[in-house]
């Protein structure tokens, strides 16, 4: 083999890897980049707190609707295409909901969701394709990429809010300009991507997707994992939503809780440095899942007593939801016996789970709305964490489910 060969077989396995980072970089950020602008934004349009929680359900709608749906598209198009779509879907919702309109937000906001969704389903399938041995690694690592993404987008809104009204532009509001300059990601993503479209290949067996095994849905077991999964994105995207306003009530300035919801991006990847390796080791994950819950707890029970002190707080409740999503990721793994049954129960707990979800920005802003407080919503959270600490002394039972739904020990 020449030299020349040698060269570009070693590179490609690093142009994918490289696109598979760029591509999970964008798989939360669009959605974060919204928290700390939220209040100018629905100031400028006349949202009310309801209205504006909407914002972030919109793509939790998208993610339960459209994730089932993402292994078909990809079994028709190939899964670099399907990569590409979402990828363009993100761009172009982008582009969208920078047109400063009401409607336009919404709009761009379910494109994003729409792409994000396929993205968030297919991306581990690429991964377990073409990095069978380093799946754990690099899981790590792109939900670490994830964060570092999110973190991005929430620290860099206000700056660029503000530097759009040193621009005194009038064509669109300033917020809009704010939240268009995160399409730059996704363009760097496409191109880079764009050497993967001369492959077409399907998705893995173990791709989520709703299938034939009805019996998944009458599961005790698989409900527990799906209810685990729900509550923890229940409360996360509460304070995507949510968390920079609660923050600017409490005394902050907003380019401090801009940061701070930076901080809550960032502080939800490193469990999976920590966590990933760990799991391995731990058969019985109920008392590491247990624990999730108790963290949040105090996260946001400090918050609302001690909030002077919110960065010790954020990082205990970024890192409980952050760890909380990837036991619950575990879960579906350990609850099943094949690939198939794995899909079966990853699209019902996708589906249910962030339709439980999107409920929680809603709530949360329609508590804030009718009390005029932060306090009974962050209490809705404690109550909810209690719940979610519950559900994962069942969920975290290293059970298997067998094909008529009952669940059985893994090991004796």
């Amino acid at each position: 083999m020449s030299d020349k060969n040698k060269i570009k077989k070693l590179a490609q396995p690093g142009l994918v890897i490289v696109g598979i980072l760029l591509i999970a970089s964008n798989l939360r950020s669009p959605i974060t980049g919204l928290g700390p602008i939220l209040d100018f934004i629905s100031k400028d349009l006349g949202l009310t707190a309801t209205q504006a929680g909407m914002i972030t359900t919109v793509p939790l709608l998208a993610f339960a609707f459209f994730s089932p749906l993402s292994s078909s598209l990809a079994r028709k198009v190939g899964l670099e295409s399907s990569l590409m779509i979402a990828l363009i879907a993100i761009t172009i919702g982008i582009a969208i909901r920078s047109l400063g309109s009401t409607q336009m937000l919404f709009l761009g906001t379910s494109v994003i969701g729409v792409g994000i969704a396929i993205g968030n389903v297919l991306l581990p399938s690429l991964l377990k394709r073409d990095f069978p041995k380093q799946v754990t690694t690099l899981t790590a690592i792109y939900v670490l990429v994830m964060g570092v993404g999110s973190s991005i987008s929430s620290s860099i809104a206000i700056p660029m809010l503000h530097f759009a009204e040193s621009l005194h532009i009038t064509a669109i509001p300033n917020w809009a300009i704010s939240l268009a300059s995160i399409v730059i990601f996704p363009i760097i993503a496409m191109v880079i991507w764009l050497p993967q479209l001369k492959n077409r290949t399907a998705p893995t067996a173990d791709t989520a997707e709703i299938d034939s095994h009805s019996y998944i849905w009458r599961a005790p077991a698989a409900w527990q994992v799906t209810i685990f999964l729900g509550l923890n994105s229940f409360i996360m995207y509460i304070f995507i939503a949510w968390l920079p306003s609660i923050l600017v009530d409490s005394g902050y300035s907003e380019h401090q809780a801009g940061y701070l919801h930076g901080m809550l991006q960032l502080s939800t990847a490193v469990p999976a440095l920590v966590l990933i390796p760990l799991m391995a080791k731990l058969k019985d994950k109920r008392l590491l899942s247990g624990g999730m819950g108790v963290l949040s707890f105090v996260g946001i029970g400090g918050l609302l007593l001690f909030p002077q002190f919110a960065a010790i707080w954020i990082i205990m409740f970024g890192f409980s939801c952050g760890g909380g999503f990837i036991l619950g990721l575990s879960f579906v793994g350990i609850r099943t016996h094949d690939a198939h049954q794995a899909a079966a129960l990853s699209g019902m707990a996708q589906c249910m789970g962030y339709l439980l979800a999107a409920a929680g920005p809603i709530c949360f802003g329609l508590l804030h709305q009718a009390t005029g407080s932060w306090e009974l919503p962050l209490i809705m959270c404690l109550v909810v964490c209690v719940a979610w600490a519950g559900i994962s002394m069942f969920a975290g039972l290293p059970h298997i489910i067998d094909k008529k739904g009952k669940a059985h020990l893994a090991f004796k």
